[in-house]
C-alpha cells in the first residue's frame, strides 16, 4: 500500500472514532472525501502549522462544511493541532470543534457550511492573490448536493471570466444526498460540461479514491495556465465502511457499538 492510500485510511480510523464518540456528524460524505483531503494536504498544498501566517501560504476551503469531522481530522494528522482533542470533544459543549469549520481552530481559513459559498469566497482569494502578486494557490471542495446552490453558477462563471488558474475546485461526486440521490432531489448531470461552459479547465477522475489519480489530477490542474481547474471526483458515499457505502441513511447516521467495532475491524484490516 503506498503512503497516501495508508494515510487515508488512517484518517478513516479517526473520522469512525471521532463520529462514534460525538453521536454526530456527517460519516458518510467524511469517508468520500477523505482520499481527497489526504492528497491535498500531505501530498499538494503548500501548507503547514509553521506557514499558518505565511502570506503565500495555499489556501482551503470545505464548501460542504457539514463534513468538518474529516478536516478536522485531517488538519489534526497534519500537525495543526493534536488529534486526540478533536476526536475527544467534537461537537462536546465548549469545544472549538463544533459542526462546521470555523476560524477557531487552527488551519481553518473561513467559516463554512453555507452550502454554494466556497466557490465565490475561493474566487475572492485567487483575485486577492494576483492584485497583490502573491504564489498561492486556492482550492475549494464541494458537494456534488450543493451544486444545487445557484450561487455556484455566479463563482463559476466569474472564476471563468477573470481566467484564475490559481483557482482550483474539486466536486464530491458520490451523487447521494441527505434526502435523496442527487439526480432525484436536483438533477446537476454533466457538471463537467456546466464548469467548461463557464471557461473552466475540467479533469475527471473516475475514481476518486485512488489517491495516485488524484495527485495526477492537481499536478495538471496546476500545470494549466489561463482557466480555473475543476477536479470532478467520482466517489462512493461511506467508502471503507462496508455497510455505509452507497447508503443514504449514513448521510447522518449514528452507530451502534456493534456497527462501530465492525467499521474499525474493517478498516485496520486494509492497514494490516
Amino acid at each position: 500500500m503506498d503512503a497516501l492510500t495508508r494515510k487515508s485510511y488512517e484518517l478513516r480510523r479517526d473520522i469512525i472514532e471521532m463520529v462514534y464518540k460525538s453521536g454526530a456528524g456527517h460519516v458518510g460524505g467524511d469517508l468520500s472525501v477523505a482520499d481527497i483531503l489526504t492528497v491535498l494536504y500531505f501530498r499538494v498544498m503548500n501548507v503547514s502549522p509553521e506557514k499558518m501566517e505565511d502570506e503565500n501560504r495555499d489556501r482551503f476551503l470545505l464548501s460542504k462544511g457539514h463534513c468538518a469531522d474529516a478536516l478536522y481530522c485531517v488538519l489534526g494528522e497534519r500537525g495543526f493541532y493534536d488529534v486526540k482533542e478533536a476526536i475527544e470533544t467534537f461537537s462536546g459543549f465548549g469545544s472549538r470543534f463544533i459542526g462546521h469549520p470555523n476560524t477557531e481552530v487552527p488551519g481553518i481559513e473561513m467559516n463554512s457550511g453555507s452550502l454554494g459559498h466556497g466557490i465565490s469566497v475561493g474566487v475572492g482569494m485567487a483575485l486577492a492573490a494576483r492584485m497583490d502578486r502573491k504564489s498561492y494557490r486556492t482550492y475549494v471542495v464541494l458537494g456534488d448536493g450543493e451544486m444545487a446552490e445557484g450561487s455556484n453558477y455566479e463563482g463559476m462563471m466569474a472564476a471563468g471570466h477573470y481566467r484564475l488558474d490559481n483557482l482550483c475546485a474539486t466536486v464530491d461526486l458520490n451523487r447521494l444526498q441527505i434526502s435523496g440521490t442527487t439526480e432525484q432531489v436536483m438533477n446537476s448531470a454533466s457538471l463537467a460540461a456546466k464548469f467548461r461552459e463557464f471557461g473552466w479547465n475540467v479533469i475527471e477522475v473516475a475514481d476518486g479514491h485512488n489517491c495516485g489519480m488524484l495527485a495526477e489530477a492537481y499536478e495538471k490542474a496546476e500545470a494549466f495556465k489561463g482557466k480555473p481547474s475543476a477536479v470532478i471526483a467520482h466517489t462512493v458515499k461511506g467508502k471503507g465502511v462496508s455497510f455505509m457505502e452507497n447508503q443514504i441513511s449514513w448521510h447522518h447516521g449514528v452507530m451502534t457499538r456493534e456497527q462501530y467495532e465492525t467499521a474499525v475491524k474493517e478498516i485496520e484490516e486494509v492497514l494490516q
